[in-house]
């Protein structure tokens, strides 16, 4: 099985599409970066104006840790068509290039062969959110330091001290790597209906587009299904910047995060093995 994943890694890395997410990533979070470089902190004084008329506030609050809390923000839409344009490329990709048939011809059972696909496309997913961890959290903190995290929320504001921060920041970056698995998980699950890669990245977009609507619109017809959608939790890794981290919420969230997990491959294994490979 080992074997199996190693040569299904060889396979994914060796397509121009896979590099695209880590190369859009590498020129907007420097990008993103200099902008506010130049901008000098004007963001943060507009979002605290309103608190330091009544407080005293002291130390480096334009620092890394905020740098890559608004990276996250900002990106987080964004990444799940990053990561479709893999995840949606595992199996229909192969059936488009004539591959999938001679693939499945060696001695080995379409589950094993289905599972190695799905752990690549997993580990891609996992690499990709990690490359943003590293780029926001290493240029953040060495171009602009370190300092105590102010995390805007919808109705609040935090300050979490930076001693808390890096604890803090690797939950959040593991929730991220879970709520884009979800997403990486839906495009495979399309990518085994079709032959053709672009079905299932247009398919995917489209299914995060109404959902997060669902999810965001104040409507009381929808409150009762917003806690059961998977899109309700996409930004979970936000969870990690609350002042007191409420571990229920937190547990819940993985829950049905995880459920939605299994429940895609399920899927995806029962249509892959009653497939009829023709080509």
């Amino acid at each position: 099985m080992l074997l199996l994943i190693y040569f299904e890694l060889l396979k994914t890395f060796s397509k121009w599409r896979t590099y695209i997410g880590f190369i859009t990533v590498s020129v907007v979070i420097p990008v993103v970066m200099y902008a506010l470089y130049y901008e000098g902190g004007e963001f943060i004084n507009a979002q605290t104006r309103s608190i330091q008329k009544e407080f005293f506030m002291v130390g480096n609050l334009f620092n890394g840790w905020v740098i890559a809390q608004l990276i996250m923000n900002s990106l987080w839409v964004h990444i799940p068509f990053l990561i479709t344009l893999v995840a949606g490329d595992q199996l229909a990709g192969e059936a488009a290039s004539g591959t999938l048939r001679l693939s499945l011809i060696r001695p080995i059972s379409r589950s094993k062969f289905l599972f190695a696909k799905y752990f690549t496309t997993l580990i891609y997913t996992a690499l990709l959110v990690i490359v943003i961890a590293l780029l926001s959290l290493g240029l953040g903190l060495y171009f602009f330091g370190s300092g105590d995290l102010i995390a805007f929320a919808e109705n609040s504001i935090t300050i979490l001290h930076q001693d808390l921060l890096l604890n803090r920041f690797i939950l959040a970056y593991a929730l991220a790597i879970l709520s884009m698995s979800v997403v990486a998980s839906l495009a495979f699950l399309f990518s085994s209906f079709v032959e053709n890669a672009i079905g299932p990245i247009i398919a995917t977009m489209a299914v995060l587009v109404c959902l997060l609507v669902i999810s965001n619109l104040p409507v009381d017809l929808f409150e009762n299904y917003k806690p059961y959608l998977f899109t309700t939790y996409q930004n979970a890794w936000s969870l990690a910047f609350k002042d007191i981290l409420d571990w229920n919420e937190i547990s819940r969230a993985v829950t049905i995060m995880i459920s939605y997990l299994v429940g895609f491959y399920s899927l995806t294994l029962i249509i892959f093995i009653k497939k009829d490979i023709l080509t």
